[in-house]
């Protein structure tokens, strides 16, 4: 029985009240003994949750009662047993550390692509404009170990940090296609997409949801091997089935591999 849902959800949105956001949600999710991590920065929120179904839909319809986040969107999936071993509601700097001030995602996104568009792409070969699609892998190097697109480009790097100079170094090789940045959820190709378009890279997009929205709506097509997770399922498969029950090796080795994105 796949008895535990699993959501991952972020929102880029100003939050002026971090701290009282903070108690709020550390109280909420305490009650419904939900696991898993929340981090709060002034750029938005990024969540990682895990509980009974009940407990879930009632953490989202709350969440959504709150105006800033009535849009909120969760990627799903489920579990026999609980994946996280705690709850953390953290506050950081940004939601997905990228060490670049002038990215504000809450400013104004960068165009995406949804998933059956995608696919249809890659079927055909091109985009709906004849152009070349180059898919450009925004993960770090062990998640891309797991698996990845067939024929994404993957710069190696090892802390999302990376990717501004990565992408100093290559941007000539994206000229003349349509880049679409992919990663787990969304949060790191709509920040990598924003500064591609910002350095003049012209024709990119990012993928709605990621990896984990594009397995939940059309499966694992153009896609090989497995994702890795941020919590103690390790990596899912395309049928978003998980490798891992319990704590993964890897998060027993470096418990804060949990609230890493």
């Amino acid at each position: 029985m796949q008895e535990i849902l699993n959501i991952a959800a972020y929102k880029f949105v100003p939050i002026d009240d971090a701290a009282e956001l903070r108690e709020a949600l550390r109280a909420q999710t305490h009650a419904l003994a939900l696991k898993g991590t929340i981090l709060i920065a002034p750029e938005g929120i990024n969540l990682f949750l895990a509980g009974t179904v009940d407990s879930v839909r009632a953490f989202l319809a709350s969440m959504r009662a709150d105006a800033r986040f009535s849009d909120l969107e969760a990627k799903e999936s489920w579990s026999a047993t609980q994946p996280f071993r705690r709850m953390l509601v953290k506050l950081k700097r940004e939601i997905i550390r990228m060490d670049h001030p002038a990215i504000q995602p809450a400013a104004g996104r960068a165009p995406g692509v949804d998933a059956p568009t995608l696919k249809r792409w890659l079927d055909q070969g091109h985009d709906d404009a004849g152009k070349p699609v180059a898919l450009l892998d925004t993960r770090n190097a062990f998640e891309v170990d797991y698996g990845t697109f067939e024929g994404a480009i993957d710069w190696r790097i090892h802390k999302f940090t990376e990717f501004p100079k990565a992408l100093q170094k290559h941007r000539d090789d994206l000229a003349g296609k349509t880049v679409v940045s992919f990663c787990t959820g969304g949060i790191r190709c709509e920040k990598a997409a924003i500064l591609m378009r910002e350095v003049g890279v012209a024709d990119v997009l990012q993928l709605e949801g990621g990896i984990l929205k594009y397995f939940e709506e059309v499966g694992g097509a153009h896609y090989a091997g497995e994702c890795f997770v941020f919590d103690g399922r390790e990596s899912l498969s395309p049928d978003l089935k998980a490798r891992a029950s319990g704590v993964s090796a890897r998060a027993a080795e470096d418990p804060d591999i949990l609230i890493k994105r």
